[in-house]
């Protein structure tokens, strides 16, 4: 009994996730306003700057998750859970950084409207990964879990909105982009993009997998 009580227990894991998600959803604001400043570049050397901060800031707390995970006997949730679920979000976090990255990068001159509606789906598909997240300590409530479920299948639609957005750019740019350059270059873009959206699904999967093995 004295040995049980010793024992490093739970951790702040849920209190982290939530924060982490913010920084997801702070980037993917940042990532969605430089698509629509673009033209300016004062505003995109403004907007890169939030998106690398929020990234940083998310990098340092999927590393103070994982070094609690170390230290932390007993966890909330089954510690491969804990593991995957803050690395996949940190990887919507990295793919945000990415695609704005890529733009300088690659020397993209102009936004298209399938740019700016990709940026705005990965931005929605954080939103909701974030209020999926916030459930996550209170899922033992069947009626939190409902919601943390539909809020998982409000994600993946998010992510077919996506890739329906993606085929369609992608057509069209084959069929109207006569600089192979641009051709190039913007087809990289969408593709970074759309997987932003991707790996918000991926997060939703794990999300799933905890509801239903913990409610």
């Amino acid at each position: 009994m004295i040995f049980g009580k010793l024992l490093p227990r739970e951790g702040n894991f849920f209190a982290m996730f939530n924060q982490h998600a913010d920084r997801v959803v702070e980037a993917a604001k940042a990532f969605s306003l430089l698509v629509a400043h673009y033209d300016d570049a004062d505003d995109r050397q403004k907007y890169n700057a939030e998106v690398d901060r929020a990234e940083h800031a998310a990098d340092r707390i999927t590393q103070e998750v994982n070094r609690a995970l170390h230290k932390t006997f007993i966890t909330p949730i089954d510690r491969e859970q804990i593991h995957s679920l803050i690395n996949t979000m940190d990887d919507v976090a990295d793919l945000i950084q990415d695609s704005a990255e890529a733009m300088a990068l690659y020397d993209v001159r102009r936004m298209t409207p399938e740019i700016a509606r990709l940026a705005d789906l990965s931005l929605k598909c954080c939103e909701r990964m974030r209020v999926a997240v916030n459930l996550l300590d209170r899922i033992a409530e069947p009626s939190t879990a409902e919601a943390a479920l539909k809020t998982c299948e409000e994600i993946d639609q998010l992510e077919s909105d996506a890739d329906r957005v993606m085929r369609s750019a992608m057509g069209k740019l084959f069929r109207e982009e006569p600089d192979v350059r641009e051709v190039i270059k913007l087809k990289a873009i969408y593709e970074l993009t759309e997987t932003i959206s991707d790996k918000c699904e991926d997060v939703a999967n794990v999300i799933e997998g905890i509801v239903l093995e913990n409610s």
